[in-house]
């Protein structure tokens, strides 16, 4: 049996570096080789040990970024069985065999070429054999190994960010955590200290500070003011190797603002404010503005303003205007410079919001004094009441004193005022006014009852300056006069049924009235009703007055008839209550009707009366037979009109059957007279003696579909055929009682000649179809018919 060898690696020591022997020791103690042995049974039953290779490749290691003139020695194979005569040949394979990594193929060498970086890929994994040098025949299995890159501290720790910002608010305590910075080194942070940082600060003391280990940044100082410096710059330092000399650094800005807090109340630059306001000057208008500074920004510098104290309290106000963070004082009530000159008031401004933490800063409210003077100003006219009423009476002669307005001038110079009035308020001239007292009197008499109130506009200006002037309304009541004499309230009209003298007389009123007055209540009502004195003793009808305004009007006798007299006139005297009294005399229509035995009204027409005695109801019975009569004969006159308009083809329920007549008739040209005639279709069961069956009755009648209706007669052929097709097809109770006429009549004579292909197949002709043969095989049925002779011999 032949033996079997196994590879040994071993590293050869490299000078790389002030520690490269120790490398090499390392490597070399890595490689432990181990053997492991079985037994086997000879021809003989000698037993003979084996040698077995059981050991395990260790990692070889090569240094990263190294720069040096020759190539780098990982380490070398060796095989037991290699005598060193070059027989044997190594073979080196996997990641980056033949590029990065070559191999002495006589001696095993591995060497790197390249100039590794361990950030790049950390290790390679490869695989080594020994074969025979002429035959390429494996001497050993093949065996895997791993070169490692050994790291070095060739990368500077970067941070995240380039600059960071950050903020705090000011006044902070020392140590409060502003933001954590990190950064990151790409060197192994397994082996040695390249990747173990340190962070420092170089830029921000002795206001910040960073914690070596985890890179947050604290404060430092307390009470730090945003108001004294808002933003700090701040540079980090992030140091490998532990921060122990030789390593390398990164460095980031880091921008932190202090933000703000209420820790500054507000304060008036000055101690007092003068200003002043014109007493022509109307409420709302600005008087001036204050301001209190408050360093603080946003809602912590918000200000608001009130008035605590002053004389002028009541006459002015102040408001905030938040755009601008000012006190605006306006005028809430008109001033006048004849009443007081000047005002004082006290302004407080105070913050909005106040921070707890701060309030030992305050109090957050300041004072200032307000001064305002009030101006003299011409100032139009000043009437002594706001607005006027006045009375006058209905129909007073013209020139009548309806009353008086008066106005004066507020200014020391007390102006003379002349007054005049508004024409748009007096369009239809009622009134004049006196120019200079301002007496107003009627230019004609007034209507109560057309307009109760009349409403004027009085101006009042100065002579010297007429544009200084003045306006008030002046209301006018129209006081009313008894003018009007009552009327009645609607257009009455009574009924009384005609009777005869022994029928006692009906105690209801004939009709019930009341009265109308256009003048005012106090010369209204109450209404008094009664018979004009010539007539006191009417024999017929007579007035009873309620008392409450209305009155009853009843008959004194019976027994009266539409044939003697059919209206009576009634005058009624109504009388107001005014001082002195009006009254009016009224007339009142009385119609006497026909009543039935209720007392119902009937008819109230004499002509009608007559009428009626004169038609029986026979008469009126014959009449209305009459007119039925007539409309009975139209009904039917219409009825037959109908019926005679129905189509010619006409089939009883029963015996609806359908024929199909189909034809090939082409047609014969001009001599064609024997063509199929179209009565043939119109009406089938004409033709040839047939008689559709009746021996048999459908079991269930067949209604048509709705849109399945008989062709008139103008119908096309085509469609009057299709129609019928449909309804036989979808009649489920029709028997198959179709019948088939063929036409096969072509005609004579015809110059054109036949179209028929029926007997082209059976007939010579010169065309040839043997192309049809090309056409694919939807067009074999038609080459087989219309190919030559000799197709067909082929084919068969």
């Amino acid at each position: 049996m032949k033996e079997n060898y196994c590879l040994r690696a071993a590293l050869v020591c490299l000078g790389v570096l002030c520690h490269s022997q120790a490398f090499a020791a390392e490597r070399r103690s890595h490689l432990r080789p181990s053997f492991h042995g079985h037994h086997e049974k000879g021809k003989e039953g000698q037993v003979l040990q084996r040698s077995k290779r059981g050991w395990v490749w260790n990692q070889f290691f090569v240094i990263e970024e190294y720069t040096g003139p020759d190539p780098v020695l990982v380490g070398r194979l060796h095989s037991d069985i290699d005598s060193g005569d070059g027989n044997i040949k190594y073979i080196l394979s996997g990641e980056g065999a033949g590029t990065i990594f070559v191999i002495d193929d006589k001696s095993g060498n591995i060497h790197a070429t390249k100039t590794l970086d361990r950030e790049e890929r950390a290790q390679y994994t490869l695989m080594a054999q020994a074969v025979d040098r002429d035959t390429n025949r494996p001497l050993e299995p093949p065996s895997e190994f791993i070169v490692k890159v050994q790291d070095i501290n060739d990368n500077p720790p970067e941070f995240l960010h380039e600059t960071y910002h950050a903020n705090v608010p000011e006044r902070s305590n020392v140590g409060t955590s502003v933001i954590q910075v990190t950064a990151s080194d790409a060197d192994d942070p397994t082996y040695g200290n390249s990747a173990k940082l340190v962070y420092s600060i170089l830029e921000g003391q002795p206001y910040f500070s960073v914690e070596a280990q985890t890179g947050i940044i604290r404060t430092a100082l307390p009470n730090m003011d945003r108001e004294a410096k808002e933003e700090y710059h701040v540079v980090i330092q992030a140091k490998d190797m532990g921060g122990h000399m030789g390593g390398l650094s990164g460095t980031t800005k880091v921008t932190i603002t202090l933000t703000d807090v209420n820790d500054n109340p507000p304060k008036f630059p000055q101690s007092v404010y003068q200003m002043s306001v014109s007493e022509a000057a109307v409420p709302g208008e600005e008087v001036g503005r204050v301001k209190a500074k408050d360093p603080d920004i946003g809602e912590n510098g918000l200000v608001t303003y009130n008035i605590v104290d002053g004389d002028g309290m009541e006459l002015f106000e102040i408001t905030t205007d938040y755009e601008t963070q000012e006190g605006v004082v306006k005028l809430k009530k008109p001033v006048d410079f004849e009443t007081k000159r000047a005002y004082s008031l006290k302004v407080e401004a105070a913050n909005v919001h106040i921070d707890p933490k701060f309030i030992s800063n305050g109090p957050f409210k300041d004072t200032v004094t307000v001064k305002i003077a009030v101006e003299d100003a011409d100032e139009p006219p000043m009437f002594l009441a706001p607005s006027y009423i006045h009375e006058v009476q209905e129909n007073a002669a013209a020139g009548t004193v309806v009353g008086r307005v008066h106005a004066k001038d507020p200014d020391a110079a007390n102006s003379p005022i002349r007054y005049s009035i508004d024409r748009h308020t007096d369009l239809d001239r009622f009134f004049t006014i006196n120019p200079e007292d301002g007496f107003i009197k009627t230019t004609k008499p007034l209507d109560r009852e057309e307009t109760a109130w009349l409403n004027i506009s009085v101006f009042a200006a100065e002579i010297h300056n007429r544009h200084q002037e003045a306006k008030v309304p002046v209301a006018i009541r129209v006081l009313d006069v008894n003018d009007n004499a009552p009327k009645f309230a609607a257009p009455y009209e009574g009924f009384i049924c005609e009777s005869d003298q022994t029928k006692p007389l009906s105690n209801q009123p004939i009709v019930t009235i009341s009265a109308d007055d256009k003048d005012d209540t106090a010369n209204g009502p109450r209404f008094i009703f009664s018979l004009p004195p010539e007539i006191i003793h009417n024999p017929n009808f007579t007035v009873r007055d309620n008392r409450d305004n209305t009155a009853g009007v009843y008959a004194r006798r019976g027994g009266f008839s539409r044939q003697k007299q059919d209206l009576y006139l009634l005058p009624i005297v109504i009388s107001d209550g005014g001082i002195p009294p009006m009254s009016s005399t009224n007339t009142l229509t009385i119609k006497v009707c026909g009543c039935d035995v209720n007392g119902a009204l009937l008819s109230c027409n004499a002509e009608a009366y007559i009428l009626n005695a004169g038609l029986s109801t026979g008469a009126l019975i014959a009449i209305l037979a009459c007119i039925v009569i007539l409309l009975v004969i139209v009904v039917l006159f219409v009825t037959l009109r109908r019926q005679k308009k129905e189509p010619l083809i006409v089939f009883e329920e029963e015996d609806v059957r359908e024929n199909i007549i189909t034809y090939d008739d082409e047609g014969g040209g001009e001599e064609d007279t024997e063509a199929f005639d179209i009565a043939t279709l119109q009406n089938p069961d004409g033709i040839n003696g047939f008689i559709p069956r009746k021996d048999i009755k459908p079991e269930y009648q067949y209604m048509p579909r709705p849109g399945l209706r008989p062709a008139p007669n103008s119908v096309d052929v085509d469609d009057f055929i299709n129609t019928r097709i449909q309804e036989a097809d979808n009649d489920p109770t029709a028997p198959p009682y179709d019948s088939i006429q063929i036409y096969g009549y072509e005609g004579r004579g015809s110059v054109a000649g036949s179209l028929s292909s029926l007997e082209s197949a059976t007939t010579d002709s010169d065309l040839d179809y043997d192309y049809l043969q090309n056409w694919g095989p939807r067009f074999k049925k038609l080459a087989d018919l219309y190919g030559s002779k000799d197709t067909f011999d082929d084919d068969s």
